[in-house]
């Protein structure tokens, strides 16, 4: 399986600190997968223009198509302004409309204030239901009090880092072990 560990902003580094956590926890939980880490402020994407995702070149056809062949992701975004960043939106609008499709798609949101936990709930899940998304019903939600320094100090968040991988990955073999029985009912 094709693990995808996306860091969604350009700026700041809770975000990315927590995605660190999320893919050392699935190498140890799951060595023999392949994971891939792309932090978004490593990469230089261009804005969507509607062409297909495999026109693009560099940077942003690296990032597309590392989405495109995985089997999971795991999306990490701050909240700003009540809102994900648009460096993760132009993600999903360079991707084509039914992308994630047979995908599990698990959420870490990262956040100033407990105030924006609903964020996930009203604006990334019907984003990801849109595309198709097996999504993870569970998310992670951190605050400012889960870091210091540039590491989570919060040993719940940790768990629940854990957990959440966890969690991915039961659906994921669910998923793809229900799909696989009903190709193979086809005969062919």
């Amino acid at each position: 399986m094709s693990i995808v560990v996306l860091s969604g902003s350009t700026m700041g580094s809770k975000t990315r600190t927590a995605m660190n956590a999320v893919y050392d926890q699935i190498k140890n939980q799951h060595p023999d997968e392949t994971v891939t880490l792309i932090d978004l402020a490593d990469h230089e994407l261009v804005f969507s223009d509607g062409r297909n995702y495999l026109e693009y070149t560099g940077d942003t056809q690296y990032v597309t198509q590392k989405l495109m062949d995985a089997d999971a992701i795991f999306i990490g975004t701050p909240i700003f302004q009540a809102s994900i960043p648009g460096s993760l939106k132009n993600i999903f609008d360079l991707l084509p409309q039914n992308g994630l499709r047979d995908k599990t798609v698990s959420l870490l949101m990262t956040a100033g204030s407990a105030k924006h936990y609903l964020i996930a709930e009203t604006q990334l899940k019907p984003i990801l239901a849109y595309m198709k998304a097996q999504i993870v019903q569970t998310f992670v939600f951190m605050d400012e009090r889960d870091f210091h320094r540039k590491e989570i100090v919060n040993e719940d968040a940790l768990f629940r880092i854990e957990r959440l991988v966890e969690d991915t990955f039961i659906l994921m073999y669910t998923y793809q072990s229900v799909k696989q029985a009903k190709e193979e009912e086809y005969g062919f």
